[in-house]
């Protein structure tokens, strides 16, 4: 439909596993080093990402990488492996940590390799030059500019690759998605489809109260204003016309950004929108007739204060064992559904 078939293909899609290949209690929480709650709620939605663990816990990228020096993928391949593969894995509830009150069980039990700790931070650091330490820093940011680096890690050692076969990588086989653009002209019904790959999805939820109302106002067709002038091919002149924006390829994870900066003002947007643990596609894609396209809810990242410039991260991720765990910073609690369900969403992790 007017995309380009990749020259190559640089990971095949069948080395996707989306199933847990072993259930297991979490993992490690993760130490606050000064303002590192944005890496950290990161770090845990995508070390519970299970496409991409199943796959870093392969060491199927380190064994072949050539790259001397920082490698994003060779960095994330240790972390998963230290936090989901460490005795902390044999975790200790937070709550019950902190009725110990003991300092060096708490030290031991979330993360018993401070040195690479130290190591890692400095690493992820190194892949955003907007990125500075101690300061507060926003977790989308850092989420787009990891999977970025990711990306490059990937296509490192692969030379002229064309746009299309750069979509075919194993981050792009996870997050990645086509949107397709329709836009037609009101005058003679003439239309013109543009496709863009991407790897998360940010809306607008100042007038939405659900994320389905949010995603039905993105489908709807919407008329262009004249700043956007639209010159048809078939009536040969400028004219009136409308854009629809549709999901044409599905991702294997569906990453959400609910824009809690209001554009306008500044402000946070504070509000409650309510977010369902299932989410069907289908309604949102280019051909909507078909089987339902379900996707699951896995991991949500919460921003708590009063400005989006200042605050705190935390999270709430689905461990391989099937249950869900609130994670902040160190601290480690189990949760319900309910709970995860009932928060001020910031970003959302759907997997196919």
């Amino acid at each position: 439909e007017g995309m380009a078939l990749p020259q190559r293909i640089t990971s095949p899609p069948e080395k996707i596993c989306m199933e847990w290949q072993q259930g297991q209690r979490p993992g490690a929480g993760l130490l606050n080093l000064g303002n590192t709650c944005y890496i950290n709620v990161i770090l845990q939605c995508l070390t519970y990402t299970p496409p991409l663990a199943n796959y870093l816990l392969s060491h199927e990228h380190s064994r072949s990488c050539q790259q001397q020096g920082f490698c994003m993928m060779c960095t994330m391949e240790a972390h998963v492996r230290k936090v989901l593969c460490s005795p902390a894995s044999a975790i200790l509830p937070g709550a019950v940590l902190r009725d110990l009150k003991c300092k060096l069980l708490r030290q031991f039990f979330f993360f018993s390799f401070p040195s690479f700790r130290g190591e890692l931070l400095n690493s992820f650091l190194v892949i955003g030059e907007e990125f500075e330490y101690g300061r507060q820093e926003n977790a989308y940011e850092f989420l787009r500019c990891a999977l970025s680096a990711m990306q490059r890690a990937c296509l490192r050692g692969c030379c002229d690759v064309d746009i299309s076969s750069q979509t075919t990588t194993i981050i792009h086989q996870i997050f990645g998605g086509l949107m397709k653009s329709r836009v037609t002209c009101l005058s003679c019904q003439a239309v013109v489809d543009s496709y863009k790959a991407f790897l998360d999805v940010s809306l607008d939820i100042r007038a939405a109260s659900s994320l389905t109302t949010v995603l039905e106002d993105c489908v709807t067709p919407k008329e262009l204003d004249q700043k956007e002038c639209f010159r048809c091919i078939k009536c040969k002149r400028k004219a009136a016309a409308s854009k629809r924006v549709t999901v044409h390829r599905a991702p294997q994870v569906l990453t959400l950004c609910l824009e809690r900066a209001d554009q306008r003002t500044g402000t946070k947007i504070s509000k409650f929108v309510e977010y369902p643990e299932h989410l069907d596609l289908r309604p949102y894609m280019s051909d909507t007739a078909g089987e339902p396209l379900l996707c699951s809810l896995y991991a949500i990242v919460v921003h708590t204060g009063d400005t989006c410039l200042e605050g705190h991260f935390l999270c709430y991720t689905k461990a391989s064992n099937g249950l869900w765990y609130k994670m902040d910073d160190e601290f480690v609690d189990s949760c319900d559904i309910h709970t995860a369900l009932g928060q001020q969403a910031y970003l959302l992790f759907y997997a196919r």
